[in-house]
């Protein structure tokens, strides 16, 4: 038990640290390439930037004083442990925001906004992933999605999608330029799918079926050299009409020229079948980092009723007996 605990404790802590680094990743893309060429981005952040440039309110308390008028009012919508998790992250992205704010009067790479506007992208989506990866929240118009989902049928990702776009288009009243708004949809789309690459890419696994008749000795070798299990299937040629011995290997992408290497080294004839999985959980992998759902109390006994259709109802005639 004490060392569930400390192993629990040292993901805690590992977690909380890979948060930070992510926040203070996207706190620098948006500080020093996206802030200083003045374009407004989505959520909060961007909300906080149009009311930066129109009022010269100060960005990182705007962040954190919007971010904690959305949480009360969704307090009991988004529950406990995302009140909590968006506490911490936006607590985290104000202070950096604040910090590297200062140090970056003008964009990094002097008359190139498109630039810029890439890079600064990059930063962010990276650190959102990161942030993702690591069961943490980035806060902002998340908070509003969450709200509305759960008394609409609005998907999360389409009501996000809608709050950007109208936070993005705003910046057109202030600055009077489609091309801030051009910029502005430029960085959400990379934003999205760096971060997207991120998440997909620390849990993308491969899956191998290997059929040989050397599949011991791969078994073998796949276990003491690549350290990863092997489950050993039987099967049927049925052109052949032969049993099979099928290996199936499961490993992390990285790890996936060590098994080739393996299975080629040990019988170059090999049939291999390798697929790409999105995400693989338990021993050796990820842990699934999600709430179980509350079982649903079921009515007490002598509140349910049978009327099958196949069956007489038991206790009318039971009824009727004692009558």
């Amino acid at each position: 038990m004490a060392m569930l605990n400390n192993k629990k404790l040292v993901d805690t802590i590992q977690d909380y640290v890979m948060i930070s680094l992510g926040l203070a990743s996207y706190a620098f893309g948006f500080t020093a390439f996206v802030l200083p060429e003045k374009v407004v981005t989505g959520g909060v952040t961007g909300l906080s930037s149009l009311l930066y440039f129109a009022f010269g309110w100060n960005v990182a308390l705007t962040y954190y004083l919007i971010n904690a008028a959305l949480l009360a009012v969704a307090y009991r919508t988004v529950g406990r442990q995302f009140v909590i998790r968006t506490i911490i992250g936006a607590t985290l992205a104000t202070l950096f925001i604040g910090v590297m704010q200062p140090f970056f009067t003008a964009p990094i790479v002097a008359q190139q906004p498109f630039m810029n506007i890439i890079i600064g992208a990059i930063f962010c989506g990276v650190g959102i992933g990161t942030v993702f990866i690591h069961n943490g929240s980035s806060a902002g118009t998340d908070i509003v999605a969450a709200m509305v989902t759960k008394y609409t049928t609005i998907s999360f990702g389409r009501m996000m999608l809608y709050l950007d776009l109208v936070i993005i288009s705003s910046s057109f009243i202030l600055f009077h330029s489609i091309d801030k708004i051009v910029y502005g949809l430029i960085f959400m789309i990379i934003n999205s799918l760096v971060t997207d690459m991120v998440i997909n890419n620390n849990r993308q696994s491969v899956q191998f079926l290997i059929f040989s008749e050397n599949w011991e000795a791969i078994a073998n070798a796949v276990n003491t050299e690549a350290r990863r299990g092997c489950t050993l299937l039987h099967g049927t040629g049925w052109y052949s009409k032969r049993d099979v011995k099928i290996l199936l290997v499961i490993c992390r992408k990285l790890e996936s020229v060590t098994v080739l290497r393996i299975i080629k080294r040990t019988d170059p004839g090999a049939f291999i079948s390798q697929a790409n999985v999105s995400s693989v959980y338990g021993q050796g992998f990820d842990e699934v980092k999600v709430r179980a759902a509350k079982p649903k109390a079921s009515p007490a006994p002598h509140l349910v009723e049978s009327h099958s259709p196949d069956k007489p109802d038991e206790t009318r005639e039971h009824r009727e007996h004692d009558d």
